[in-house]
């Protein structure tokens, strides 16, 4: 079945090409790039809600517990390929789909926990009051940072923030809040 093909998959039709019987390539629009980094589970719970879908029942048709769905769902367990592989098929979804979603999350998480991160001890507690300073996401969060530590730090805080963000970075953010 060599030559070009088209499959739909959330609504829409992607075109796929297949090289050769075993290897196949998914030209997806963005919607793998879109939901990068989110759990599967979210995903499915969007899914089921947009079809008026009961959790429960769903579960129960795949011969699933009720409980593993729901902790899926809500981001607190994994998806696995068996699992997976049931869901796609009972939703008219692209076999492999939601593997590739917690491929994803997997990956941001692994890259959240190995992230580097300024000398933690060189902050006060007061200035990270509302929240764990150690599960701050340095990367993401770095406007929100910047701009907290260069109104309410003191000068110890702020030259570890333009040492671990480098001076490009740091003014390109309070550049933007001026104007």
């Amino acid at each position: 079945m060599k030559g070009d093909f088209h499959v739909r998959l959330c609504g829409r039709t992607h075109q796929h090409f297949c090289v050769n019987n075993f290897v196949y390539i998914c030209e997806m629009d963005n919607s793998i790039s879109i939901l990068k980094g989110i759990h599967p589970g979210f995903f499915l719970e969007r899914e089921l809600k947009k079809r008026h879908i009961a959790k429960g029942k769903f579960a129960i048709s795949l011969d699933e517990f009720p409980q593993t769905l729901v902790a899926i769902t809500k981001g607190k367990r994994r998806m696995n390929v068996n699992l997976a592989l049931k869901i796609e098929k009972a939703l008219n979804l692209e076999e492999g789909y939601l593997m590739i979603l917690q491929v994803f999350h997997d990956i941001k998480e692994d890259k959240k926990k190995s992230a580097l991160h300024p000398n933690l001890t060189k902050f006060r507690c007061a200035l990270f009051w509302d929240t764990k300073i150690e599960m701050i996401d340095w990367n993401q969060q770095r406007k929100a940072v910047i701009n907290r530590v260069f109104e309410r730090g003191n000068d110890i805080e702020k030259k570890e923030i333009l040492n671990f963000y480098g001076e490009k970075i740091i003014d390109e953010v309070l550049d933007i809040n001026s104007k």
